[in-house]
Order: C-alpha cells, then structure tokens, then sequence
C-alpha cells in the first residue's frame, strides 16, 4: 500500500474556497466584531449564502473518507478569526451530538432547526458546562426527572460557558437523570424554541474569542414531552439496565466520545497558530532595524523556525488523529487528546513569540497578533483543559482507568 499525505482534490478544493471566504469576509470584519463582542449575524449569514453554514455541508465533510476534510475547513475558518469562526461552527457542537445518539425522527425534525435556511439562518446550543461541573462531566447536577403520567420530564439547573447559549434557536442540554450512576446515569435533552422555564442567564464578556456567544442557560421547571430525550427513553432505559447489571465499564464511554472531537479542537488552534506566524513572517521581512530587515537577525530567523515547526508537527498530529476517528481506529495512547494537547499549547507558543517579534506594535490593537494572542488562550481550557488532556494521555499509556 502507498502511503500519502497529498489532499485529494476534493479536499483541496473545499479548504480553498473556505480560505477564500475565510480572507475576503471573515478577516476584514475581525476586529470590528472583537470590539463590539456581539455574534457577527451579517458574516453568518453571508456563511449561509455560499452554503459554507449549513447542514449539507457538515454532513458532507464529516463523510469524507480520510477525516481530514473537516479540519481543513475548520484549520481555514480560524485562519480568518476565531471568534467569528465559533461563531459560524459553533452550531456543529449540537448538531454533532444529536447526529451521533439521535433518532432518525430526531435528526429530521431538528437538525434544520438547527441551522435554518440561506436566507434566515439559525444557530443551536450544546450546554453540557455548568458552575460547579467544568472538566468534573460526573459532577453535573442539573436533574431531569420523568413523569410518567404526562409522558413529560422535567428539567432543573443551570448550564454555563454555553456557546450560542440563550440566543440558539435549539439547545442540547446534558442533565442527570441517575445521579447515583455518575456519568453514566446522564442523558442529553432537545430544548426546543420558546420552551418555558428555560432563560438566558449572564453573558460573559470574555478575555478572546469575543465576537462567540457565551452565557448562562438557566433551567426552572422546564417540561419537555417525553420523546425529546436524545435517542429515545427505551434506548436509555436499556442502557441503564446494563450499566447496572455490570455490563458497561465506569467513565470508558464519555471520554472516547470527547476523545474523537478534540481533533477538531485542534484544527482550530492550528488556523490562530498558523495566522499569527504568516502575518509575523511577513512583517519581519518589511519591518528594518539597525539597516537590515529584522528577518537577517538570527534571534528572529530562529523564532519564526521553532514557530513553524511547531505548527507542522501539531498538525501531523491532528491529522493523524482525525482519519483514526474517521476510520474507527482505537485510541489506545489518547491520540485525540495528543492531538489538541500539542496543537493548543502550540497556539499560545506561537502567538506569544508572534508579539515578541512586532515589538511593542504587537501588544497594540493596531495589529492583529494581540487579538490572536487573546484568541488561542481558550485552546488549551475548553473542550478539556491541557492538565485534562495530559490526563487522560497518562491513564491511557499506563493502563488506568478512565473514570
């Protein structure tokens, strides 16, 4: 068998056009939204237009045979601006969990609330975070209760770092139902539009990624009909039944599903990354010092090539780890976490030393280096923070438990 790391055609011609969309309209817009930290809905509904927001299109990359498709265009859309990406890919969080453990029903009566039309777009909510629960998902304390003579279950608490949070025309909200089963006693639930009880709680002004939506969702006695739990209650019931017969192993299930999405993670990490070391390159061959380009210095040739190579190795790495999920390979050394471990700590390297370079205009709003520093901090806290990650990679390499 030959082996090749060339994109196929398909894959080339996707990531192009995602980087073009990605340099004319994302890009240009980037710093007025950072500033304004509101959900930039012109550029998403510009996405929407070109079919670069939209149900078609998450499917199709997702079926792309070599795994690598989806974290071209995600690679791409961060290459623009992270917090307009997340914007844009943000409703991927909840289609993506309804589509792995949804019904049929479910995915076609949802999923294109999800993501509307071209000409009215909408977004959707993944709340799976709250106060007292962030890496800690066996802490989860908001409660889904069934009441078997309305055929109804009844939801109470409160959800936090909830991207799209409250302002999402569809949630997925992760609550437990068996608390004495932890992780495995949990369930995920459909929160359709204008459903009372359910609330915005506070935005939260944030450090980057500021032009995404994140808030508070606050549950008070919302009642859903009983068919609204994600995959049906006789699929969690049975699940349940061998959980307590002995039949699943504690935590294994939760983490392998993070672990197949970190790669995703990392994509995006990558695009700041690879962002922040264009733009410093090209600087350090314009900007002159002491009569020579600062790019002649030693001191910057070497930053701009530990830079480099840091980012190509990271994405060897998520690569990697996309086509063994697309390919269901085993994680058995927590090749996903690897992954998002390397490419966000990568982030934060390279955009640090991408300011180091421009001198003091980099720590300036004047240049876009300081909202990229700002913007790759969040890879290495969401989606699991990297002591999670090194975690995860430790109990997998010596045969711990995942719990």
């Amino acid at each position: 068998m030959s082996f090749s790391l060339d994109l196929s055609e398909d894959v080339i011609q996707v990531r192009d056009w995602v980087h073009e969309f990605a340099a004319t309209v994302v890009r240009p817009a980037a710093a007025e939204w950072d500033e304004r930290e509101e959900t930039p809905w012109p550029i998403i509904q510009e996405a929407a237009k070109v079919g670069l927001y939209s149900m078609e299109l998450f499917a199709t990359q997702a079926a792309e045979p070599t795994g690598i498709g989806t974290l071209a265009v995600f690679e791409e859309l961060f290459w623009g601006d992270a917090g307009i990406a997340l914007s844009i890919l943000g409703t991927g969080l909840a289609a993506a969990s309804l589509a792995a453990n949804g019904t049929p029903e479910q995915l076609g009566e949802w999923l294109p609330q999800m993501f509307g039309t071209p000409e009215d777009p909408l977004l959707a909510s993944f709340c799976s975070s709250e106060p007292g629960a962030g890496s800690d998902v066996g802490a989860i304390l908001t409660r889904a209760v069934y009441d078997e003579a309305n055929d109804e279950w009844v939801l109470n608490g409160v959800k936090t770092w909830a991207t799209n949070g409250g302002i999402a025309n569809v949630h997925i909200v992760v609550a437990s139902v068996h608390p004495e089963l932890g992780s495995r006693g949990q369930a995920t639930f459909i929160i359709p539009p204008n459903t009372p009880g359910f609330k915005q709680g506070q935005k939260f002004k944030k450090h980057g990624i500021r032009a995404s939506h994140t808030a508070e969702v606050t549950l008070d006695d919302v009642r859903l009909p009983g068919r609204l739990i994600v995959g049906g209650k006789d699929k969690f019931d049975e699940r349940v039944a061998r959980i307590r017969e002995g039949q699943s192993a504690a935590g294994q299930a939760a983490m392998k599903t993070f672990e197949r999405t970190r790669p995703a993670v990392g994509a995006m990490a990558l695009g700041v990354a690879r962002a922040a070391y264009e733009y410093s390159l090209d600087y350090a061959q314009q900007r002159e010092q002491f009569g020579r380009k600062i790019a002649d210095f030693q001191a910057i040739a070497f930053k701009l090539a530990d830079m480099k190579t840091r980012i190509d190795a990271a994405r060897l790495l998520v690569w990697r780890a996309g086509w063994m999920a697309r390919n269901d390979k085993p994680f058995t050394a927590a090749e996903g976490s690897m992954a998002k471990l390397v490419a966000s700590e990568t982030a934060v390297y390279v955009t640090d030393e991408a300011i180091q370079i421009l001198g003091g205009n980099g720590y300036t709003r004047d240049y876009p280096v300081e909202r990229m520093h700002r913007d790759a901090k969040i890879f290495t806290i969401f989606e699991g923070t990297s002591e999670i990650q090194r975690l995860v990679m430790g109990r997998a390499i010596t045969g711990q438990p995942l719990r």
